[in-house]
């Protein structure tokens, strides 16, 4: 795949970074592109205010280095033997999301949020759900001055953890995962990290079904995400918890858009379970193929909530249904919020930080748990739904 431009400026950010000068013939060998192209590059990233340029060669903006490396940045000397407070100056804090709408929208909002009240900047940058070129992202982020980094990796398969995460732990600044945990016992375990747990929203969905009277409710999840990944762990859990069989197992799914005809074997999956009377009830992954799927049903004749209670799991658009859906809310905004309030917590105390050596605190795992907004698609009683909305909503 042909590299972007903005890819190569994130190399070329990179090498400027690390060396603090060069000159514009040894970029263009190290990128592998003509001294023109990088000239162009030079200009663009200049004019930013991200690069210096000196008679030929290129050098780390001044103001751009941190306040130990650089000693004393111009309009911000400190006096002798004294060290800068952090306080003092802006923090300027990285994100690296898998995508900017649906899901991530809210944490990115949520961090944006904490860091301007903390007088921090929040820069970001988006993988595009690619797993493989999330270190290049990052290294940008570095590249463009952040001095710590909140990182929700593009992964999508069990395995990328493993295969795409190493990196994370070698990073040269504070940095918190968020909506992402690493596999127990490698790397990525001792990072910092602010999760939503997934699993006590699949409990909680479940347990309001049963109250319900509902036979064991079936689930029809995806598998292309952490989050899916999370709910289908969550509902394996959830039914040991409970003590109950699983009526059939989950019923994967997929994205209508990109997969109709798996889509449809999904909607037919759900609609023999109803026929059978095997399920009454169901929790579906994610909001808009809970939509797709009353949609579909009802056009098979399967009403929501008379013949089969649903509940969504996301709640980015579940209330905006013809047929309002009940559904697990993740606090999306509250992790954004929680990990980046870590994040300028830990830069704010480094050792080196003007803190006099403290020592540093103990890293953090942060389980925040998502909530039930009941709606009518469950078959919830109308006191119930009356009471939820004023509660929950």
């Amino acid at each position: 795949m042909r590299e972007s431009a903005a890819e190569r400026h994130d190399r070329l950010l990179e090498l400027v970074r690390g060396r603090g000068s060069a000159r514009v013939s040894e970029l263009a060998a190290q990128l592998g592109v003509s001294p023109v192209t990088v000239r162009r590059d030079v200009e663009f990233l200049a004019g930013e205010g991200r690069l210096d340029r000196v008679h030929g060669s290129v050098s780390w903006p001044e103001a751009a280095r941190p306040q130990s490396a650089a000693g004393t940045a111009a309009g911000t000397a400190s006096a002798p033997g004294t060290t800068p407070t952090p306080a003092s100056r802006e923090l300027v804090i990285g994100m690296l999301a898998p995508h900017a709408t649906y899901y991530f929208a809210e944490v990115i909002r949520g961090a944006h949020e904490a860091a301007a009240a903390a007088g921090a900047r929040l820069i970001l940058r988006i993988s595009d759900y690619r797993p493989q070129e999330d270190a290049g992202r990052a290294a940008g982020l570095l590249a463009a001055g952040a001095e710590g980094l909140l990182i929700a990796p593009g992964w999508k398969e069990p395995d990328d953890p493993v295969e795409h995460g190493a990196w994370i732990a070698g990073l040269p600044v504070p940095t918190v995962l968020l909506e992402r945990r690493g596999v127990p016992g490698r790397e990525l375990d001792d990072l910092d990290r602010v999760c939503s747990d997934h699993g006590h929203g699949v409990l909680i969905a479940l347990r309001h079904l049963l109250g319900l009277g509902h036979t064991t409710p079936l689930l029809m999840a995806r598998a292309d995400s952490p989050t899916a990944i999370a709910v289908r762990s969550g509902y394996r859990h959830a039914l040991d918890a409970l003590g109950l069989k699983s009526p059939g197992g989950p019923i994967g799914s997929v994205s209508a858009e990109t997969d109709p005809a798996g889509f449809e074997r999904a909607v037919q999956a759900v609609r023999a379970a109803v026929a059978a009377n095997r399920a009454t009830a169901a929790l579906v992954h994610n909001d808009v193929d809970a939509i797709r799927l009353v949609q579909r049903l009802a056009e098979l004749g399967v009403r929501v909530p008379d013949d089969l209670a649903l509940v969504a799991y996301d709640d980015e658009v579940a209330a905006l249904a013809d047929i309002p859906l009940t559904a697990v809310a993740p606090p999306k905004r509250e992790v954004g919020r929680h990990a980046a309030e870590l994040l300028i917590e830990r830069l704010r105390r480094a050792p080196d930080g003007g803190t006099g050596g403290a020592q540093e605190p103990p890293r953090r795992h942060v389980d925040l748990l998502p909530r039930l907004r009941v709606r009518a698609s469950c078959g919830a009683p109308a006191d119930t739904l009356r009471a939820s909305g004023s509660a929950h909503s």
